[in-house]
């Protein structure tokens, strides 16, 4: 014997799972991104400090701090541009695989992928400017006798 439930019930209960699928894919959406973030910014972090002998050496040459600071924050975002693009590429044809797991989203969301590529590019130049800072601010003797 059929049952009368008032239709917003119905709608609720035929939407619930893919209202779940959406939420699990939501939520390691973001742990993805936090690692990516967490990721770009160790890499380029490490590879800044090695280079702290390098710095030291063209400030004791004479390199002004802001050119130095430049260099290294240019050759960083050149580096997130070229990820930037591979990146976008791959998640473009991603796409299309998930695109039935996607609920109140298209597959190809422009403010999705500015808001990813915006939050990846700050933390690359967060993680190039902070040790570029600090290896600028120490003097250039103790940078050439760093390691």
């Amino acid at each position: 014997m059929p049952t009368i439930k008032p239709l917003a019930k119905l709608i609720s209960q035929t939407l619930s799972q893919s209202r779940f699928n959406t939420a699990l894919l939501g939520a390691f959406a973001a742990v993805a991104i936090l690692l990516a973030a967490v990721g770009i910014y160790g890499v380029i972090a490490y590879n800044v400090a090695q280079r702290t002998k390098e710095i030291g050496i063209r400030m004791a040459l004479g390199a002004q701090r802001e050119e130095m600071l430049r260099m290294i924050l240019s050759q960083s975002m050149r580096l997130v541009l070229i990820g930037v693009v591979v990146g976008i590429g791959t998640a473009l044809l991603a796409t299309r695989v998930i695109s039935n797991l996607l609920y109140g989203v298209g597959p190809n969301d422009l403010s999705t992928y500015l808001l990813v590529v915006l939050l990846l590019a700050v933390a690359a130049l967060i993680a190039s400017y902070i040790p570029a800072r600090r290896a600028m601010a120490i003097d250039p003797m103790i940078a050439l006798r760093y390691e």
